[in-house]
């Protein structure tokens, strides 16, 4: 009778550990993450599933291009996948359609691959404060973003996509584009 109540003992310590090892993961180092809609095509599909790292963004701060899943700065009970364009104390200005950072006295243009068409947008500008965000939606025709309802707090962004895990045939590791002096023109 000892032997089974031992057995039974470190079967459910066992168990324990593994339920608390996946909620303390799921709640501080990632999570998985659904796409719903098209703002993010071609890069992301509507259905993808995707990890989404809710850790790096604690040791570091967010980069442009780096692709992230944030809450709706007017419903924090909803979720959006969008690409960060804009860092904090940038002004973003989109001219004809044409992205461009002023920062420190710098009109960098954006080169953006991963946007298929040309933007409808015709003119915008916005200037960031020390602890805001501009993100777009690569489907810029078709995205609701900072445009819209304008710079997302810091505080409001629950970390960078990592992997997209679903479709099986598109699954992939994600970073940021690399916006080096070569793909920014002034």
């Amino acid at each position: 009778m000892k032997k089974i109540f031992w057995s039974l003992l470190e079967m459910l310590e066992t168990v324990a550990i593994a339920v608390a090892a996946v909620i303390l993961v799921r709640t501080f180092v990632a999570q998985p993450f659904l796409v719903s809609g098209s703002s993010m095509e071609p890069t992301f599909m509507n259905g993808d599933y995707l990890l989404v790292d809710e850790l790096t963004y604690h040791l570091r701060q967010p980069e442009r291009g780096e692709v992230i899943v944030l809450k709706y700065p007017k419903d924090p009970s909803s979720y959006f996948i969008k690409r960060i364009i804009g860092l904090p104390g940038e002004t973003v200005i989109i001219k004809n359609g044409i992205v461009s950072i002023l920062d420190n006295g710098k009109n960098l243009v954006l080169n953006e691959p991963y946007v298929d068409q040309k933007m409808a947008t015709t003119n915008f500008e916005e200037t960031l404060g020390p602890n805001e965000y501009f993100v777009m939606g690569d489907n810029r025709n078709f995205s609701y973003d900072s445009r819209s309802w304008g710079p997302v707090p810091s505080n409001d962004v629950v970390g960078m996509v990592r992997l997209r895990l679903w479709p099986l045939q598109t699954a992939m590791a994600f970073g940021a584009p690399n916006y080096s002096t070569s793909t920014l023109k002034q």
